[in-house]
């Protein structure tokens, strides 16, 4: 079995700096934009996938018109959703809550957020859904992180390590029907 190319690209930076954006549907700069295609740019893609969140989107639909590819949208891509602190700078959240939520996300969710199990499940599932073609996803950092989790078995720890900034890529090697099959190739900052 051979496997396939899998660039995971955070979106550019939004309009709105420093809030947790979960389901927030804010958009990212033309800059944001540009930043994410110089980082596809180069790239041997036959599919690009982007979030349904617009930050992400325009960047998607940016690259595919640059490529002549088509853009799929798939909402599963999209960032944790932070319930209650959702669109707030974390500032304004009680700094005890938002430690034992970046200690164990999973025991620990946003009020009226998402757990980290059913970010990581619906991440699992879109994986699955891909055809095995080198892919670029337009997606978001706790995505990129579920992603690594569910590719390569990294731990919660583990992932909090990685910089993710504002355009950044990870690209993998992925082995289809293998439960933690990714080869990371490289990160682009």
């Amino acid at each position: 079995m051979s496997g396939f190319a899998l660039h995971l690209l955070r979106h550019g930076a939004p309009e709105t700096p420093g809030l947790m954006l979960g389901r927030t549907d804010g958009a990212a700069t033309p800059a944001g934009i540009a930043a994410c295609a110089a980082q596809a740019a180069g790239l041997d893609i036959e599919h690009i996938v982007a979030s349904d969140l617009c930050r992400s989107r325009a960047a998607g639909q940016a690259i595919a018109k640059a490529r002549g590819l088509p853009l799929t949208i798939d909402p599963r891509w999209r960032e944790l959703d932070f319930g209650d602190w959702d669109g707030r700078a974390s500032s304004d959240v009680d700094p005890d809550t938002l430690g034992r939520f970046w200690d164990d996300p999973d025991l620990n969710p946003p009020p009226g957020g998402e757990r980290w199990s059913a970010l990581v499940a619906r991440v699992a599932a879109a994986i699955g859904d891909l055809a095995p073609v080198p892919t670029l996803v337009v997606t978001h950092g706790g995505t990129m992180r579920a992603a690594l989790h569910t590719l390569a078995g990294f731990d919660q720890r583990q992932l909090w390590a990685f910089d993710l900034p504002y355009a950044a890529r990870l690209s993998l090697t992925v082995w289809p029907g293998e439960p933690t099959s990714a080869q990371i190739v490289g990160l682009c900052p």
